[in-house]
This record gives structure tokens, C-alpha cells and sequence, in this order.
């Protein structure tokens, strides 16, 4: 199985709902997001994507969560703006992109602290 993974950020803000603490008020992370792409298959040129084309469509994705208060985006109307959450969207984005490739994105909330989603 071969992987390839590209690293990016995007900054923004959100208050988590029906949580007790800290983080249910209003707060700001710089995320960073770790995309893994897998398969057991290369193409013609002898890779499993460019690089350059998976850098821009993250890139794409991220364009929509940078700078903004994500608990007014759409999706985050209804889902918590956890983590976790953030995830599922962004590997629901690049598997629109990525059909038929087996796809983990993790999302460092700190240094510390980070939530993936594998599929």
C-alpha cells in the first residue's frame, strides 16, 4: 500500500453547543490538517497523485474554513464544530475529488491534541 500525505492550516473560530466549559464560548484555533491518500496502485507516471494537484485541492477545501466563524458555514449549523466534525468535512470534500481512494485526514486542534477520520 503506498501513501502520500501534504500538510496545511487554516485559522478560524467556534463555540461548541450543549458543552459545559471553556470551549462553549467563543475561541479561535489555528488548525492544521494532515492529509494521508492510499492506494495500492500507482499511475502511468509513477505516482499515486501529484502532490501539486492534492496541495490544491486541500488548499480549496481549507479556502473555506479560513478566516471565518464556522458555526455560521452551513454544515456547522447542524454538526458541532468539534474536531472531530471538522474531519468528516474535510475528508467528505476530498473523497468528491479522490474517488475510490482510501483517504485519512487528522486535524490538530494544538500541539497536543488531534482527531482523524479514516475511510
Amino acid at each position: 500500500m503506498y501513501k502520500i500525505k501534504v500538510i496545511d492550516e487554516f485559522s478560524g473560530a467556534h463555540k461548541l453547543r450543549n458543552y459545559k466549559g471553556k470551549c462553549e464560548t467563543l475561541h479561535g484555533h489555528n488548525w492544521k490538517i494532515e492529509v494521508s491518500v492510499y492506494a495500492s496502485a500507482l499511475n502511468p507516471q509513477g505516482m499515486l497523485i501529484d502532490f501539486k494537484d492534492l496541495k490544491a485541492i486541500v488548499k480549496k477545501i481549507l479556502s473555506g474554513l479560513d478566516h471565518k466563524y464556522l458555526n455560521d458555514l452551513p454544515y456547522f449549523r447542524k454538526k458541532n464544530p468539534t474536531s472531530e466534525n471538522i474531519t468528516y468535512f474535510i475528508h467528505k470534500h476530498l473523497a468528491g475529488f479522490l474517488k475510490n481512494k482510501k483517504i485519512k485526514v487528522t486535524v490538530w486542534e494544538t500541539e497536543s491534541s488531534c482527531a482523524s477520520f479514516v475511510k
